[in-house]
């Protein structure tokens, strides 16, 4: 009785173990892992077929698959008007063309690697099904890249297509004979080309309609003639023993398909169209009013409830597509709504520039009254803490900061700064009057400070800041003091105690790097990057020379543009001008810069290809990551 009781729980201890490991979620115990990628078994109609008058395609795999990204990666050339459904389900993949089929065409569906199977995720690889409408498929391909022409960024999604040499200006009323879409790497790869002769085009497509009939799209074009041809090659192909053993490395005859290595470069033109994007009145003395686009012509005012002449200040940005409106007028300021007309200059549906005007209403977001009672509580509430600290016996502050309100200043240097710098400050509020009988300049002597010349004058095209300039000395420390009440802004409010102390680095702690460009003869602009990409200095060349004197010991990079009209600005391309942008050039490599080091740097340009031009480590745009079978079954063996 007890053995019988005894193989009864042993029977039951085996068959719950047994539904356990059947339970557990993994590969492990129930053999290696799948890593074969999915195969097509069967399509229809048929892949490369021709003559064919079918809209819907059916493909038919070996096991069941899922498409990841598939509106970023699929691709149907020609270039469909209405777009095609993608289904997938099981094992199978529906795909249904609703643009009638044009005669003599090859149509291509390129999947790029967004077909994986459902389970392990092992991608299929780049696979590409086509077809012909006519009794030949065309079987050639061209390739290359897309970069930003303003910072050689690759540009990924961007619609590459081709049109007939005829077609040249055909961008703006022609849709694409072939198109492929960039990859993270600005790659691209047009496929099911006829023999011919092709002009070639990048657009950042906006609406859909595969043409160029927007100033915010993004355009490339190239003026040479694309004429695809193939040759045979051979590549190098690894044949694995197992997952972890190299068997042997054959070699692969293939047909290469040329040309490879197309570089475009992408911009967008001047002049973007311009509209009125918002106005905002954060508080009651002033309010900002946005474009999209910079303008020449200032917008025209016409006050319904105050006069515009005299009620505001314009702090304008240096494109004037910000314009802030000081209200320095305080019955105006005190208005709770500001009743206006504002004419400005509109983009219409012609894409012409016209006068429109528009009647505002504008209330400010915090009205007076609220900030009077915010300042009403600190006032009490510092009142309050203090009376605390007074009976405890403690310390107390002699005067309440916030009875007399002060301006503050914002300094762009403390501490070192280099020889050929100077120091900007900065208010909160435009400035009406300086008081320079209350300015001191000194450089200390020893233990003593004596008294130094200098200028202080306003930033040119700013209401707010002004500029210290002196001949600063390697190694001296000097001192500028603006005593309180030196400064006086629009509002009446004085500006508190300004204090700059300023130290100039020595000789020996700064580095220097010449740039020698091996170009012919021309105007260019040398721009030194620092480890984020962005521009810390820029110096026109003089006889393609650029020489960067006191430098902070750090990593640079270096890029240069050529200045075809000489304004000291990049400037970009026309399409319909049939004008580049100018040229853009990034040295390859980062320039470790050190104290008391002098770097002479040979530089030409144009040596290396621009796509392997900027250094990986300021590129933004990384490449898509590569799928690749997970090979698990490696630990697995072990």
């Amino acid at each position: 009785m007890q053995k019988k009781k005894i193989t009864k729980a042993l029977c039951f201890a085996i068959l719950t173990i047994l539904v356990y490991a059947c339970a557990s979620m993994g590969n492990p115990q129930g053999g290696p892992y799948d890593e074969t990628p999915p195969k097509v078994v069967r399509s229809n109609p048929d892949n490369k077929t021709t003559n064919n008058k079918q809209k819907r395609i059916s493909l038919l795999f070996d096991e069941y698959i899922k498409l990841e990204n598939a509106s970023e990666k699929i691709v149907v050339s020609p270039p469909q008007k209405e777009m095609p459904e993608i289904r997938t389900e099981g094992k199978r993949i529906d795909i249904e063309l609703f643009d009638s089929l044009q005669p003599n065409t090859t149509y291509t569906i390129d999947f790029g690697d967004a077909i994986v199977d459902n389970n392990e995720g092992n991608p299929m690889g780049q696979y590409t099904y086509s077809f012909s409408t006519g009794s030949e498929i065309d079987t050639m391909e061209v390739s290359g890249n897309v970069l930003n022409a303003e910072d050689l960024e690759p540009i990924k999604g961007i619609l590459v297509g081709l049109h007939r040499e005829t077609d040249e200006k055909a961008l703006r009323t022609k849709p694409f004979l072939r198109v492929a879409r960039t990859n993270g790497s600005g790659f691209f790869n047009i496929k099911g080309i006829a023999p011919g002769r092709y002009h070639i085009f990048a657009l950042q497509d906006a609406d859909g309609d595969f043409l160029f009939n927007q100033k915010s799209e993004q355009i490339a074009f190239d003026t040479t003639v694309v004429v695809p041809y193939s040759t045979p090659d051979v590549r190098n192909d690894t044949v694995w023993h197992d997952s972890t053993h190299i068997d042997s490395i054959r070699y692969v005859p293939y047909t290469k398909f040329l040309p490879n290595d197309i570089v475009l470069r992408a911009f967008k033109e001047a002049g973007q169209d311009l509209h009125l994007l918002k106005i905002e009145r954060p508080v009651p003395n002033r309010f900002t009013v946005y474009f999209t686009a910079p303008s020449d012509t200032l917008p025209v005012i016409k006050g319904f409830n105050f006069n515009p002449e005299t009620a505001f200040l314009l702090e304008a940005s240096e494109h004037k597509d910000t314009l802030t409106y000081w209200i320095k007028d305080t019955l105006t300021a005190n208005l709770d709504t500001l009743k206006f007309s504002l004419t400005y200059l509109d983009t219409d549906t012609l894409g012409q520039l016209v006068l429109r005007t528009d009647s505002q209403e504008l209330a400010a977001k915090k009205s007076r009254e609220r900030i009077e009672k915010e300042l009403k509580e600190k006032i009490e509430k510092w009142e309050k803490d203090n009376e605390r600290l007074r009976k405890k016996g403690m310390a107390t502050k002699k005067e309440n900061p916030f009875l007399k309100s002060y301006m503050t200043a914002q300094l762009s240097s403390f501490g070192s700064m280099a020889p050929n710098q100077n120091v900007t400050i900065t208010f909160g509020q435009p400035i009406e009057r300086v008081d320079t009988t209350l300015f001191s300049f000194q450089r200390k002597v020893d233990t003593l400070w004596v008294d130094e010349p200098y200028l202080f004058l306003p930033v040119e095209g700013q209401v707010r800041s002004f500029r210290l300039y002196a001949e600063w000395e390697p190694g001296k420390e000097y001192k500028f003091v603006a005593d309180t009440a030196a400064f006086t802004d629009i509002f009446g409010t004085e500006s508190n105690k300004v204090e700059c102390s300023v130290k100039i680095s020595p000789l020996e702690s700064f580095g220097a790097l010449f740039i020698h460009l091996a170009i012919p003869d021309t105007q260019a602009v040398v721009q030194l990057l620092d480890a984020s990409g962005r521009i810390y200095r820029s110096i026109q060349t003089v006889k393609n020379r650029a020489d960067f004197f006191y430098l902070q010991p750090a990593t640079y990079y270096v890029r240069a543009f050529i200045d075809v009209n000489g304004n000291g600005v990049w400037d970009t391309g026309n399409y319909d001008e049939g004008l580049q942008p100018e040229p853009m050039y990034y040295f390859p490599k980062p320039i470790p810069v050190k104290v008391r080091m002098e770097i002479e740097q040979e530089w030409n340009p144009t040596s290396i290809p621009l796509t392997k031009q900027k250094a990986p480590e300021i590129t933004k745009q990384k490449p898509d990551q590569e799928k690749k079978i997970l090979r698990r079954n490696q630990n697995y063996n072990r």
